[in-house]
């Protein structure tokens, strides 16, 4: 992947009124953060949470950066991978802060990807009853969905994502030059929720990518406008419905689905998110025809699209046994998007017209299943 190179860097506001607050899109804006920080929070100190893959690739730019505008950090590094999204490394993080003597105005510095987000993101919420925090997202699946919006939070052996709080951030950082250290699995998974704001409800944005995703994937001027145009996307749903009472809700286009595999394969590298969510948009749309919403036509052009960028689209793409049916209908069961028991999926009339079904009938959605382990 060669280096990304803007002229100027892009903003993308979050009108939230009194907690709004800025996405910075630039090849360079990690190294000049600590003139933005500075600036924007002055005489904090700073809590800095990455884990170690992320601590070598880039924390010595964050650093210098940090050190030439005379900031004073403590940084906590810890083991990456989604395993490290639970409550007993919440546990260690916040006594860490505590230990570090962070006080209420100072700032936590989420530095890494979604993992590192959600699990800092989360800490910020609950410690001292609530400090500020910022999103440096290394990843691009965290630029362009799990850094905006304010969704913390950790695991649970009952599902993804069900402990947490909704907490947004002060300032989000999203360095173009990061993604150069990015693994190319880490960078094909976080395509996955690029590719999501096409089909939820703009079709242009979806051919735009079928057109563009290779200079997407090279690094291209077409990687900074897809970036840009997946956070304004986010940016407008969550100013819309802020804590997911409704449309935002959309932003869960193939989740349902794939969370319950990623709690199937025990949060392992086996299934990382962004290949979960592959999964789940393409499980989401053959659902959507089977029940008659939706064509053959759209599901094959999508899957056509995931399978061009690398990205597993069936069940049996993913490596090992999978669990049985019923087990994965009891992880759908457990997903946030339930409501009094009634399953409530995301499903499409197309591509980019996905809506919001209520009390899809479970045995439905247990035959689909069935069939799609076949595949």
């Amino acid at each position: 992947m060669s280096t990304q190179h803007a002229p100027e860097p892009i903003i993308v506001p979050i009108d939230l009124e009194d907690r709004a607050y800025d996405i910075e899109i630039a090849p360079d804006v990690l190294d000049r953060l600590g003139g933005i920080l500075k600036q924007k929070f002055p005489g904090a100190r700073f809590g800095v949470i990455t884990d170690l893959n992320v601590e070598k690739a880039q924390w010595e730019r964050l650093k210098k950066s940090l050190e030439a505008n005379g900031l004073d950090y403590a940084i906590i590094s810890i083991p990456p991978g989604e395993n490290a999204k639970s409550m007993a490394r919440l546990d260690s993080v916040v006594f860490a802060l505590l230990k570090e003597k962070l006080e209420r105005n100072d700032i936590i510095l989420a530095f890494g990807g979604g993992v590192i987000g959600d699990l800092a993101g989360f800490a910020a919420a609950i410690m001292r009853r609530g400090m500020d925090f910022v999103q440096i997202p290394t990843s691009l699946l965290a630029q362009v969905d799990s850094s905006v919006g304010g969704k913390t939070g950790v695991n649970s052996p009952h599902g993804k994502n069900l402990i947490g709080a909704f907490h947004q951030p002060r300032f989000v950082a999203a360095d173009l030059g990061a993604l150069e250290t990015l693994p190319e699995r880490q960078f094909r998974a976080g395509y996955a929720e690029v590719v999501k704001y096409g089909l939820i409800d703009d079709e242009e944005f979806f051919f735009w990518l079928e057109a563009n995703q290779p200079e997407i994937f090279e690094g291209g001027p077409a990687r900074a406008e897809a970036i840009a145009r997946a956070c304004r996307a986010k940016a407008r749903v969550v100013v819309a419905d802020e804590r997911e009472h409704g449309q935002r809700a959309l932003l869960n286009l193939g989740h349902t689905f794939g969370h319950a595999l990623e709690a199937a394969t025990g949060y392992s590298d086996r299934l990382i998110h962004g290949e979960g969510v592959a999964i789940g948009m393409a499980l989401a749309h053959r659902f959507s025809t089977k029940l008659g919403l939706s064509n053959t036509q759209d599901d094959e052009r999508v899957v056509a699209h995931l399978k061009k960028a690398g990205l597993p689209t069936k069940l049996s793409d993913i490596p090992g046994e999978l669990s049985s049916t019923e087990e994965l209908l009891n992880h759908i069961a457990q997903d946030k998007k339930v409501s009094r028991g009634a399953l409530t999926f995301i499903l499409t009339k197309g591509i980019g017209k996905a809506f919001i079904e209520q009390n899809v009938n479970p045995d439905h959605v247990f035959e689909f299943l069935n069939e799609e382990r076949q595949k």
